[in-house]
């Protein structure tokens, strides 16, 4: 008679994987055993029950002692970020299904954005949103872009809504507009009129740029720099309107996006395309890569552009194009 095969170790849990999951992330998390139960109020010898029978059923040591301290092994660190999202997932059940029933008639709402697409880009959006929704309180971050990622992935911030030119892996981007370079300059400058522009022609000039850790300075500079064109700043200083003002006094000319030219300014200001130089800008929603998004952000996001981050699936939250 042949062998019998030998039994596969029986898990005790395989009924309730959510209790040594979740056992396993507290204790991954917390680096003790005892820290982990004190969590979520068990005994030390359950969890310890708990993450045995884990190991028994994965087959590998996914915790060991580092010091003090409990670590992850290679195996661990793999199981762990499979399942926390998962048990994290499953503990926030019961509130986001209560936040969905209860829909818009109440909580809040938090943007991340800087300070041209407060200004310029979504007064419409938010008075808007405002009138469907006056129940939800709307929170406005101004930041600048690295900081406006920052609250993303911390969860600071539902939404940021902005400019990006490299799309971390981690995050989404969904562009809704775009906007052309303009080169600005007062109305009786030499370059106002001129038939032809070209790159060259701004060279005599002084210009007048955003500090240069932002994104349009590093632009500027390395058009110029590719097409061996000398230039001049005249002057750094933060924030578009400042900058317009300056050029309206005759401190000098700028090239800046056409989301911050208004129709007030076309009486001190000359504007002139500069596309066929420098790339458009585009402007959309930034979300962290698999990130709920409560009834309060997907109402925000509509008003921006209908079904932006609509997948098809329940947990859709968007697709990068850039």
């Amino acid at each position: 008679m042949a062998p019998k095969p030998p039994k596969s170790p029986r898990f005790t849990y395989k009924g309730d994987r959510l209790k040594p999951l979740r056992a396993f992330c507290q204790t991954a998390r917390l680096g003790s055993v005892s820290r982990a139960a004190e969590a979520l109020y068990l005994s030390q010898p359950a969890v310890t029950l708990q993450l045995q029978a884990l190991e028994r059923e994965m087959g590998v040591r996914l915790l060991e002692r580092s010091g003090r301290r409990l670590a992850l092994t290679r195996e661990g660190e793999e199981l762990y970020e499979l399942a926390r999202p998962l048990v994290e997932g499953l503990d926030a059940l019961d509130g986001v299904f209560r936040e969905r029933v209860r829909g818009l008639d109440a909580g809040e709402l938090q943007v991340a954005a800087g300070s041209s697409t407060i200004l310029y880009l979504l007064p419409k959006i938010v008075e808007a949103f405002r009138a469907a929704h006056p129940e939800v309180r709307l929170t406005l971050h101004n930041v600048t872009g690295a900081g406006g990622l920052d609250l993303l992935r911390s969860d600071g911030v539902d939404l940021a809504v902005g400019s990006m030119l490299d799309v971390p892996a981690d995050l989404d981007y969904a562009p809704v507009y775009r906007f052309e370079p303009m080169l600005i300059t007062p109305r009786d400058h030499p370059l106002a009129d001129k038939p032809v522009l070209r790159l060259e022609d701004l060279s005599p000039y002084g210009l007048i740029l955003p500090p240069q850790r932002l994104t349009t300075y590093r632009m500027v500079d390395l058009v110029f720099q590719q097409n061996r064109v000398p230039y001049t700043v005249a002057l750094e200083v933060g924030g578009w309107e400042v900058i317009k003002q300056y050029v309206a006094m005759g401190l000098g000319i700028s090239i800046v996006t056409a989301i911050c030219l208004t129709d007030a300014d076309r009486t001190r200001l000359a504007a002139r395309s500069l596309a066929d130089y420098f790339p458009s800008r585009s402007y959309g929603v930034v979300v962290r890569k698999g990130k709920y998004l409560s009834p309060q952000a997907r109402a925000f996001t509509e008003l921006i552009h209908p079904a932006l981050f609509e997948r098809g699936d329940y947990y859709a939250t968007g697709q990068s194009d850039r």
